[in-house]
C-alpha cells in the first residue's frame, strides 16, 4: 500500500498512525496539496488527502473512507471502532467531534496562511474559533480520567482526537492560546509516547515556514 500525503496533516496522521498501530505495512509519498496539485489531482481528483493506493491499484480517497477498510482488513477481533450499538455510535460521536473542530481550526488557518491581511473576515474567524471551543469542551466533558476512550486499548477515537490535538498545537500561532483541558491534554500526552505516533510525526520540510522547529516542538509537547 502506499499512503498519499504529508504528516502535517491531521488526516493522513490519523491514517499512518493507524497503519502502524495494525502492524499493516505501507510506503508514502509525501505530496503536498499545495506544492504538488498537479500530482495529486492524479490520484484523487479532488486533490486531498490523503489517498490510499492499495496493492492491486485501487485507490481510496478520505480518511474516513480509509480507515473503514482498514477496520475491515484487520478483521472484528483487531478493529479500532466498535462493531455495532451504543458503543460504536458514542466512538462515531467522539471522532465527529475532533474531525469537525479540526475543521474548524483548518479554517481559521486559511484565513491566516492564504487570504492577504486586509482580506481577512474577522467574524468568519471568530465563528470558526467559538465552534472549535465548544467542541473541545465537548471532548473534555466525555474524555476519560485514565486510559483510553475505549478503556484500556487505543482505539480509533483515540488516534483521532489526539491528532487532531497535536494539529493544533501545531497551528497555535493561527488558533491562539486554547482554553485548558486537562483530560484531553492527559490523553494527547499518552498517545503522543506510543512509538505509532513517534513513527508518523510530521518533518521540519512537511511543516514548512520559518516556525517549522517551534510548531514541531509544540506538536511534540515540548514547548
Amino acid at each position: 500500500m502506499i499512503l498519499v500525503g504529508q504528516y502535517d496533516s491531521l488526516y493522513v496522521r490519523r491514517v499512518a498512525v493507524t497503519l502502524h498501530h495494525l502492524g499493516l505495512a505501507f510506503e508514502r509519498r509525501d505530496l503536498s496539496v499545495f506544492g504538488d496539485a498537479d500530482a495529486m489531482r492524479e490520484i484523487n481528483p479532488l486533490g486531498r488527502v490523503p489517498s490510499l493506493v492499495l496493492d492491486d491499484g485501487e485507490i481510496l480517497v478520505d480518511s474516513a473512507a480509509i480507515l473503514d477498510h482498514l477496520d475491515e482488513a484487520a478483521g472484528p477481533s483487531r478493529s479500532l471502532l466498535p462493531a455495532k450499538g451504543a458503543e460504536r455510535r458514542h466512538a462515531l460521536q467522539i471522532v465527529s467531534l475532533a474531525t469537525g473542530a479540526a475543521d474548524k481550526a483548518i479554517a481559521i488557518g486559511y484565513e491566516y496562511m492564504l487570504r492577504p491581511v486586509e482580506l481577512r473576515y474577522q467574524p468568519w474567524i471568530d465563528r470558526n474559533k467559538v465552534q472549535l471551543d465548544t467542541a473541545l469542551r465537548a471532548m473534555e466533558a466525555l474524555a476519560p480520567d485514565m486510559g483510553w476512550f475505549g478503556g484500556n486499548k487505543l482505539m480509533q477515537p483515540d488516534i483521532t482526537v489526539a491528532s487532531a490535538l497535536a494539529y493544533f498545537r501545531l497551528r497555535r500561532p493561527f488558533l491562539g492560546d486554547l482554553p485548558s483541558h486537562p483530560k484531553l491534554a492527559r490523553l494527547s500526552a499518552a498517545a503522543e509516547a506510543q512509538p505509532e505516533f513517534v513513527a508518523a510525526l510530521p518533518t521540519i520540510q512537511e511543516i514548512g515556514g520559518p516556525e517549522a522547529q517551534a510548531g514541531l516542538d509544540r506538536l511534540r509537547g515540548l514547548a
